[in-house]
C-alpha cells in the first residue's frame, strides 16, 4: 500500500507559499497590534490560533489542490479552532487589567497541537482513500511521518538561521553591518522563517526514504532502552512495600515523575511494537520483563492520581491541578488498556495494544477539545473551588489566595472576587475585607500596592492563641506575654503569619527562678526556628534566637519535631564559663567531641 502519493509541482509550490503566508500573517498581527481585530484579545487569539494550526495542517495533508475534501476539512477545522479560541479569549476579556493569559494560553496551545496531530492521520487517509476506515498500520505510518516531518522542518529552519547568523557575523568582521541589520528586521524574520519552515515541510514530505531511515534509528534506540526502562519501573514498584509512600509525598514532585515514567513506557512500547512484524522483538524473558512493567503501569497512574487528590483535598482545584487530573486520567486509560493487553495474550505479542491506541486516540482528541470549551471548563471548576475555600476561611484569607482569583482565572475570577467582597463572611472581617478591596484595585500581578501592610499576619488575640499551641505538660504563658507578642513588641519567630504552626514552651531556662518562654515555629523539611523571651523589670524582652538544625532526617526528624511540640526539650549547660582578656571580648571554650568508649 502506498501511503505517500506523489506531490505535483503545483502542490509543492503551494506548501512553501502557505508557510510564507503564515509568516506574513504573523508579521501583520505584530505590526497592526493597535488595529482591529488585533486590538482585542479575542481577535488576537483567533488570528494566531488559526494561522498556526489550519495552514500547517493543510501543508501536511495537501496532495491535489482541486480536492474538495481537503478544503472541507480546512473549513471544519477552522470552525472548531475559531470557536475554541473565541471562548478562551472571552475568558480573558471583560475589561479587567493585568490578567495572566499564560495559564490559559499554554494549555490551549498544547491542546490544539495535540488535536491537530491526532486528527491528521485520519484526514490524510480519507483524502487518499475516500473513507475513514483506516487500518492501524496506515495511521501509525502517517503519525510518525507527520511528527518527523515537523521535527525536520524545525531543525532545517534553525540550522539555516545559524548560517544566516554566521553570514552576518563574518561581514561584521570587516565593518559591513548591512546583513546584520537586514536579518534583524521583523519583516525579514517573519518571511524568512515562514519560507524556511515551508521548505522543511516539503523536504519531509518528499524525502520518504530519509524519514523512514530516521524512524528506524529511533525505533532501534527505543528497542534498546525499553528493557532498561521496564526494569526500572518494575524495581520501583517492588520497592514500595519496603519504603512506604510517605517519602514519595514529601518530594512534591511525585506526580510529574510518575507521569514521566508512564508516558515513556507508552511511547517506547509503541515504537517497539510493529503491526506488520511476525517476529517478536525480544527473547521470551525480556518480553516478560516488559509485560511486568506494563502490569505496573496502573500502579504509577493510580499513585499519580492519589497524589493529585491529596493536593486537591488540601488546597482545592486550580487550573494546574485540573489539567494535571485530566492528563493523569488519560494516562490511566493507557495504563489499564496496556495492562489488559498483556493479560489477554491473544495473537501476536501486545497485539491488543492496537485497539487500545485507537480508542485512546479519540479519547485524547475529545479531552483536548472539551477541556478548552464550556463543556469541561477548568476555569469554572477552579473558580468555584477557590471561592468556597475563601468563604470557609474568611478570617484567615491570604493575599496569594485572593491574587489567584484576581489574576490567574480570567474575568470570571475577578467577578467571583467581587461577589466575595459582598459576602457577609468576608465583609464582617475588617482585615479580610481590606485585602479583597486592595487586590481588586491592584493593576498588576506583582505590584505590592500595600498588600504587605494589610496582610501582615494575625491581629486577633483569640486567633493567636489558636495558632500557637501550649504543651499540656507545661504552664500557659501569662496574658501580658500574649499581648506583647500580638503587638509585635517581641520577636515573633514568624508565628503571626496566617497558618503558621508554632509552640510556646514556658520554663525557667537560665535557672534564675523566673520562667522564660521559648517560642518555636515548626515547618516541614526545615529546622525549627525559635525566639527566646524573658522577663526583665516586669516586662517581656527578647533574649535571643536559636535554630534546631537537624542531624537526622525522615522518621527520626519527625520524632524530634513531635518531641518539641510536646515540650520535651533537654537543657545542657556549658562546663566552662566565657573567658576574656582585659579590653577584649569574652569567648566560649570550644570543647572537643567526646569519643565513645567501646
Amino acid at each position: 500500500m502506498n501511503h505517500h502519493p506523489p506531490l505535483p509541482l503545483a502542490s509543492r509550490s503551494t506548501i512553501v507559499l502557505i508557510a510564507l503566508l503564515q509568516g506574513l500573517m504573523l508579521y501583520t498581527a505584530q505590526e497592526a497590534a493597535d488595529s482591529w481585530p488585533f486590538n482585542h484579545i479575542c481577535g488576537r487569539y483567533c488570528w494566531y490560533s488559526w494561522v498556526l494550526t489550519i495552514p500547517t495542517a493543510v501543508a501536511l495533508t495537501l496532495v491535489e489542490l482541486r480536492d474538495r475534501r481537503l478544503w472541507l476539512h480546512a473549513v471544519v477545522g477552522s470552525a472548531v479552532v475559531l470557536a475554541l479560541a473565541t471562548w478562551i479569549g472571552w475568558n480573558l476579556g471583560g475589561g479587567a487589567t493585568g490578567l495572566n493569559d499564560e495559564v490559559l494560553l499554554w494549555p490551549f496551545s498544547i491542546s490544539m497541537a495535540i488535536a491537530v496531530f491526532v486528527t491528521l492521520p485520519w484526514w490524510q487517509f480519507r483524502l487518499q482513500h475516500g473513507h475513514w476506515r483506516a487500518s492501524y498500520d496506515a495511521l501509525f505510518e502517517r503519525a510518525w511521518q507527520n511528527g518527523l516531518t515537523l521535527a525536520l522542518a524545525v531543525a532545517f529552519t534553525g540550522l539555516t538561521w545559524l548560517l544566516l547568523w554566521l553570514w552576518s557575523a563574518l561581514f561584521q568582521l570587516v565593518d559591513v553591518r548591512f546583513f546584520r541589520d537586514l536579518f534583524r528586521e521583523d519583516a525579514f524574520i517573519a518571511l524568512a522563517t515562514g519560507s524556511l519552515f515551508g521548505f522543511g515541510v516539503l523536504i519531509g514530505r518528499t524525502q520518504h526514504r530519509a524519514i523512514q531511515v530516521t524512524r528506524q534509528v529511533l525505533f532501534a534506540i527505543c528497542r534498546g532502552l525499553l528493557p532498561l526502562l521496564s526494569f526500572i519501573a518494575v524495581l520501583f514498584v517492588l520497592s514500595l512495600p519496603f519504603t512506604g509512600l510517605d517519602a514519595l509525598w514529601r518530594t512534591r514532585s511525585a506526580t510529574a515523575l510518575l507521569l514521566t515514567v508512564s508516558l515513556l513506557l507508552v511511547a517506547f512500547v509503541n515504537a517497539v511494537y510493529q503491526h506488520d512484524s511476525e517476529r517478536a522483538p525480544y527473547p521470551l524473558w525480556l518480553r516478560r520483563l516488559v509485560d511486568a512493567s506494563l502490569l505496573a503501569l496502573p500502579v504509577y497512574a493510580g499513585l499519580a492520581l492519589y497524589a493529585l487528590g491529596l493536593r486537591i483535598a488540601q488546597y482545592g482545584w486550580t487550573l494546574e491541578r485540573f489539567w494535571g487530573v485530566l492528563v493523569v486520567l488519560l494516562v490511566c486509560g493507557y495504563a489499564l488498556g496496556y495492562a489488559q493487553a498483556v493479560l489477554r495474550r491473544r495473537g501476536r505479542w501486545l497485539q491488543p495494544v492496537e485497539t487500545v491506541n485507537r480508542w485512546m486516540c479519540w479519547t485524547v482528541l475529545g479531552a483536548a477539545l472539551l477541556a478548552n470549551s464550556p463543556v469541561l471548563d477548568g476555569v469554572r471548576i477552579s473558580v468555584a473551588s477557590q471561592t468556597a475555600r475563601l468563604q470557609a476561611t474568611a478570617p484567615a484569607i491570604r493575599t496569594k489566595d485572593v491574587l489567584a482569583l484576581r489574576f490567574e482565572l480570567g474575568r470570571r475570577g475577578v467577578e467571583a472576587l467581587r461577589e466575595l467582597q459582598r459576602d457577609p463572611r468576608v465583609s464582617s472581617d475588617a482585615r479580610a475585607a481590606k485585602v479583597v478591596v486592595a487586590v481588586l484595585a491592584q493593576e498588576a500581578r506583582w505590584s505590592s500596592n500595600g498588600l504587605d501592610d494589610i496582610d501582615d499576619g494575625i491581629r486577633d488575640l483569640g486567633a493567636l492563641r489558636r495558632q500557637v499551641s501550649v504543651p499540656g505538660s507545661l504552664p500557659a504563658p501569662d496574658a501580658d506575654w500574649w499581648q506583647a507578642l500580638l503587638d509585635r513588641k517581641l520577636h515573633t519567630a514568624e508565628c503571626l503569619e496566617l497558618g503558621a504552626k508554632c509552640v510556646a514552651l514556658r520554663r525557667d531556662l537560665d535557672g534564675d527562678g523566673v520562667d522564660d518562654i521559648l517560642l518555636c515555629r515548626v515547618r516541614e523539611r526545615m529546622a525549627p526556628s525559635c525566639s527566646l523571651h524573658t522577663r526583665e523589670n516586669g516586662l517581656w524582652q527578647d533574649a535571643g534566637t536559636l535554630t534546631f538544625y537537624r542531624d537526622r532526617y525522615g522518621d527520626d526528624a519527625k520524632a524530634s519535631t513531635d518531641a518539641l511540640l510536646a515540650g520535651q526539650i533537654e537543657l545542657s549547660r556549658s562546663r566552662w564559663p566565657r573567658i576574656a582578656l582585659p579590653g577584649g571580648s569574652a569567648q566560649n571554650v570550644d570543647e572537643p567531641a567526646r569519643k565513645e568508649q567501646p
